[in-house]
């Protein structure tokens, strides 16, 4: 759900201009926190998503050394000095005792159908609770062995994977891709021999926001959302941030390349299988066989509906892990004690503290007194009031499912947050709570009032400027339906076919599944149809370029059309 970056323009023109889609999902949501130093949601999307995404605001202390946009990150052996621990067990423990009553009527005003959380402190699982239920309509509770999509939450589990493998001397942080991927490419040579697995973890590759993710909503699959990754135009190399699910998706790749094994099979046997995460998998086929797991939901003007997610296998590394608040405990507690899990060194602290480490700017502050917001390898970095690390990241489903993690690692404090509905808030807001009632013993902000607005809006996708619904007064007509049928052409999206509609009218056909669209007329030329998927934004514009032969030579998608990818030419 994570959702940050500027909107980005096309050309004007009927079907041309239009807001970049930023995909929901496996995604982080935007630092929309940052007047009060609130580190929200770091993305996923399938927005695929996403998994909105990032956002952590607090600065960096004096002793972290700051952060850097223009260089690889540095070999770390050991996390920023941190203060001493001020908060005690019983604050901790009189937190616990009013989260469960915060949680439900969180649930109680907002409808979200169930949540589980998990409260990690010196080592233990002190807490772990289910509330309300797995999918409206049936009388299955939620408890903390529900199983739950964790969306973007997957990005910091899948980088202390890494660190696992960072550790054991097969790849480096700082390893070039291309040294365990050879094929790998982006659009810049030079970008492409020198960036790194760090580069592709922070975000800082120069690939666009949420790159590859509207080819996933088309049913492409991994190996071609990769190699057409190279299609799309780069900013500024280790100088500018963008939330990549399939830019972090391809340094895990390679890693699991490197260790001549897939990535799912990768995760496991170095994180789940050590740590005894028995529900916890990067793959969908666990989730859906899973008897006991939340349903997502969505919500829309007749209230709440049971949904599906799209499948975020593709993207398993950034957006697909699905898992418990009891197997989550148990990763909690290995991050909290520097890699380590009931007295057993599971992953090197050397490559795991690099992830902790802040690697680039993701969140600019606006303010003189404003804090900016840090991604690491895989977390929000950021420090709060009295100096100490925060890690975070948030994730979500448009289509049903949202997420949040928080680490104070100098208290040896986490919590997490797993709920069965959409970007509503309610997981960011009770992790909140959660810290503000340990720390002051009472709330700060009306956090679920706040939040509560903020990620829904953060998380939403922006819509066409084109009321595509309501035609102009006087429109065109549209010229016969021979002007527009046949294939065009495009080297990332692939073919677009239009062809005629069962019942009449005209029909896109896109993807590797040939997925249908119908078209409806807008005005002369311009057509308009319904986007779906994680990334759906309702109506978008379809404008043909008709030559004078009568036959259109060219078809731009609206929705397509950021970065300039959305021309398609006829075959």
């Amino acid at each position: 759900m994570h959702r940050h970056g500027a909107p980005r323009r096309t050309a004007a023109g009927p079907g041309r201009t239009t807001p970049r889609p930023v995909p929901r999902g496996t995604a982080p949501l935007l630092a929309a926190g940052l007047l009060l130093g609130v580190p929200l949601l770091g993305g996923c999307t399938s927005t695929s998503g996403g998994d909105p995404e990032p956002a952590p605001t607090s600065p960096a202390s004096p002793s972290s050394g700051g952060a850097s946009t223009t260089s690889a990150s540095a070999p770390a052996t050991a996390p920023p000095r941190q203060p001493p621990a001020e908060l005690t067990e019983d604050q901790v423990n009189a937190a616990v005792a009013r989260i469960d009553g915060y949680a439900q009527n969180a649930l109680a005003k907002t409808g979200v159908p169930g949540l589980a959380l998990a409260v990690v402190y010196k080592d233990k699982v002190i807490h772990a609770k289910g509330l309300g239920v797995r999918q409206l309509g049936k009388p299955e509770t939620v408890d903390p062995d529900t199983v739950f999509q964790l969306a973007s939450v997957s990005k910091p589990i899948s980088s202390t994977v890494v660190a696992g493998v960072v550790g054991q001397k097969t790849v480096k942080w700082d390893d070039p891709v291309t040294a365990h991927d050879p094929g790998f490419a982006l659009a810049d040579p030079w970008v492409s021999s020198h960036v790194t697995i760090a580069d592709l973890f922070a975000h800082r590759s120069g690939l666009p926001d949420h790159a590859g993710d509207l080819l996933e909503d088309l049913g492409y699959q991994r190996d071609y959302i990769l190699q057409h990754l190279r299609e799309h135009r780069l900013a500024p190399f280790r100088a500018s941030y963008a939330y990549t699910n399939y830019g972090l998706t391809e340094a895990a790749v390679a890693v699991a390349k490197a260790k001549g094994v897939a990535w799912e099979d990768l995760a496991a046997d170095v994180l789940y299988k050590p740590l005894g995460m028995n529900s916890t998998s990067s793959l969908r086929s666990a989730y859906d066989s899973a008897a006991n797991k939340a349903t997502p939901h969505v919500r829309d003007a007749a209230g709440w509906q049971v949904s599906t997610t799209e499948n975020p296998d593709p993207q398993a590394p950034a957006g697909g892990v699905s898992s418990t608040v009891q197997d989550l405990g148990r990763w909690m507690r290995l991050q909290l004690a520097d890699g380590t899990f009931e007295g057993k060194q599971i992953v090197d602290p050397a490559g795991l503290n690099e992830t902790r480490l802040p690697q680039t700017v993701s969140s600019p502050t606006t303010a003189p007194a404003g804090r900016s917001g840090f991604y690491g390898l895989g977390w929000n970095v950021s420090y709060d009031a009295e100096g100490r690390l925060r890690l975070n990241h948030s994730g979500a489903f448009s289509l049903g499912a949202a997420t949040v993690v928080t680490l104070l690692p100098s208290e040896q404090l986490g919590i997490v947050v797993l709920t069965n509905g959409q970007p509503t808030g309610v997981p960011e807001a009770v992790a909140e709570e959660f810290f503000d009632l340990a720390q002051y013993g009472h709330e700060t902000v009306d956090w679920l009032g706040f939040l509560g607005k903020v990620v829904p809006a953060a998380a939403a996708s922006p819509v066409s400027p084109t009321d595509y619904a309501s035609p102009p007064a006087g429109a065109a007509p549209a010229k016969p339906d021979s002007a527009y049928l046949g294939t065009y052409g495009n080297d990332y999206f692939g073919p677009l076919t239009v062809g005629p509609g069962d019942g009449g009218g005209l029909v896109m056909s896109l993807g590797p599944d040939n997925l249908r669209f119908p078209l409806q007329h807008y005005d002369g030329d311009v057509f308009s149809f319904r986007t779906r998927g994680e990334n759906a934004a309702g109506l978008s514009g379809v404008t043909f370029a008709v030559g004078a032969d009568g036959k259109a030579a060219t078809v731009v998608v609206e929705q397509f059309d950021h970065d300039g990818l959305g021309t398609f030419t006829r075959s």
